[in-house]
């Protein structure tokens, strides 16, 4: 008998294709399922109200029985955010390193859902057998420490997912991206699909390497020793809190942390033996008051503006510990996230208002990117040489960049798949190909997850933009006439008292469709009224004030 054809190796993008965030992929074969990370997008403008965006979870649930296990590339939330809201419709084990599935505990435990996952640290290196898949995790640097990129082992050829990277040479814990087992996998068989970071696609050159970051800090603490010292960066960033620190030290001063998610961070990277600060010289950050300022490094969070964060109730004079003023310097280690900058714009605003000296990514070199920029990618192409090349974690247009220089680098160009969240591929004997769509839309998360839809936020920004009126009206159930009203309250529209004018004429208006009815006809039912009440109402107000409120009647009969 022939041997059998081995089976296809299914890809779904659920996230992350074309946005910063929510990265999310279901890799399928044998009819089991591996997901690679699942992560959560911050809110835009235009989402008013929303705290987190998850995936549509909707294909992992219906397909919950193949789902075998979720894999990590790297701790942060982008990555691992969602897994909590997942874990509450699905049960299944979470594989990744030490410090990744620390990070992602956080929530999961937050949440009151560990017991539906085993957490299974895996290290440098290591190959499991996850299902119907041998994973390889390959170190890769990144802005958090113990990143991965994936090798999926399969009858088609090695799968090779980058994770987030760059190729920093000189990494502050010198754990570097590990080229020389990529290039083993492209000359053993070679990679026959890559999938690789597209967010600094665009951008020309190499990433700087993170310790020129801490060189930067030492000079600003050598030059600012009379003043107490902020820094705000990622909580997740061990190494730059690692080089804050450094700095600090340096200069005799304590360290403290202020912002809960710093602080629990920076207790399990210590546990870990990731961060290196002395007993002796980390203090409760209500023992600061007692400190000169120059002995004092305060190490915060709040370096995207997040509206409740260490830092932004600085800026507002409103946090419990710090009042910041002129004897303070405020170093923001991080850039804007797409999205964060205006918010960022205000707590900048807001410190320098309060006296004290900002420094951000724009003034001096405090940040350098976790993301590899174009020569890098140039670089990984070269020694991963794969058949064949998707583009992922990025804004649309980082994919299209990423997919250009592929094509540069000698991939062929029906071999460079633009991959867009909903869509699937299936890598066969016969190569790469599309094949079918998922859901792969927004999950909103206020408060609670599904308590917003896109009909909620739709009305939520015509309330932002134009307002609301409020009609009220009573009727007699039995000849029609109008007993009340109609009262007109309005919200963001006009101001009532300085336009009586305009809403004596919108209640005419009202009125008028209210009691239209034929001589003999029978009185318009419930649902009749509200429909003319409402679309007489925004035709007088179209007319009039060329706006769009929204409009609420409420027709009571008596």
């Amino acid at each position: 008998m022939p041997p059998t054809a081995a089976s296809p190796v299914r890809i779904a993008f659920l996230g992350g294709l074309g946005e910063i965030g929510r990265n999310c992929a279901w890799f399928e074969t044998d009819g089991q399922a591996v997901l690679v990370d699942c992560g959560l997008m911050f809110p835009d403008p235009e989402m008013p109200g929303v705290d987190l965006v998850l995936p549509d979870f909707s294909y992992i649930t219906e397909n919950a029985d193949r789902l075998v296990a979720c894999v990590l590339t790297h701790g942060h939330e982008d990555h691992c955010g969602a897994l909590a809201y997942l874990l509450a419709e699905v049960s299944f084990p979470v594989y990744g390193s030490e410090l990744s599935l620390g990070l992602a505990r956080n929530r999961i435990e937050e949440a009151g859902l560990l017991s539906r996952t085993e957490l299974v640290p895996v290290a440098d290196g290591e190959r499991r057998k996850i299902g119907p898949f041998d994973i390889e995790f390959i170190p890769v640097t990144h802005s958090v420490p113990e990143g991965f990129a994936l090798a999926f082992h399969t009858p088609h050829g090695v799968i090779l997912h980058s994770g987030d990277f760059k190729l920093d040479l000189t990494p502050v814990d010198g754990r570097r991206t590990d080229l020389a087992r990529i290039g083993a996998l492209a000359s053993d068989g070679g990679v026959a699909l890559l999938l690789s970071d597209s967010t600094n696609a665009e951008e020309d050159g190499y990433a700087p390497s993170e310790k020129s970051v801490g060189q930067a800090l030492s000079d600003l603490f050598a030059a600012h020793r009379g003043k107490r010292v902020i820094a705000a960066c990622f909580a997740s960033h061990v190494h730059r809190v690692q080089q804050i620190a450094n700095a600090a030290l340096s200069c005799d001063r304590y360290v403290a942390t202020l912002g809960r998610s710093m602080g629990r961070n920076v207790a399990y990277a210590r546990g870990l033996g990731l961060l290196d600060i002395p007993e002796d010289r980390l203090v409760d950050i209500e023992k600061t008051a007692d400190l000169p300022p120059e002995k004092v490094c305060i190490i915060c969070t709040g370096s995207q503006g997040e509206p409740m964060s260490a830092l932004s109730l600085m800026a507002a004079g409103d946090n419990k510990w710090v009042e910041v003023g002129e004897n303070d310097l405020v170093v923001l280690s991080a850039h804007p996230i797409p999205g964060n900058e205006t918010n960022v714009g205000k707590v900048i605003d807001g410190l320098c208002r309060r006296g004290a000296e900002v420094v951000h990514s724009g003034l001096a070199p405090v940040h350098a990117s976790g993301h590899a920029m174009r020569e890098e990618l140039r670089l990984l192409m070269s020694v991963a040489q794969p058949r064949a090349f998707i583009p992922v974690h990025g804004e649309y247009r980082h994919l299209v960049h990423h997919a250009r220089l592929a094509v540069e680098m000698g991939v062929p160009e029906e071999s460079v798949l633009l991959a867009e969240d909903g869509d699937v591929v299936e890598l066969s004997s016969g190569g790469v190909e599309f094949a079918g769509e998922v859901p792969a839309g927004y999950l909103y998360v206020d408060g609670i997850v599904g308590d917003v839809g896109a009909g909620v936020l739709r009305d939520r920004r015509v309330l932002s933009e134009e307002g609301l009126i409020v009609v009220i009206v009573t009727v007699d159930s039995q000849s029609g006439a109008v007993l009340t009203g109609p009262e007109i309250i309005t919200r963001g529209w006009v101001y009532a008292p300085e336009a009586e004018k305009l809403l004596d004429e919108a209640r005419e208006v009202v009125l008028a469709a209210v009691e239209e009815h034929q001589p003999g006809e029978a009185p318009a039912d419930y649902e009749t009224l509200r429909r003319r009440t409402r679309s007489a109402l925004g035709r007088f107000v179209q007319e009039r004030t060329r706006r769009r409120p929204m409009i609420v009647p409420v027709v009571m009969e008596v």
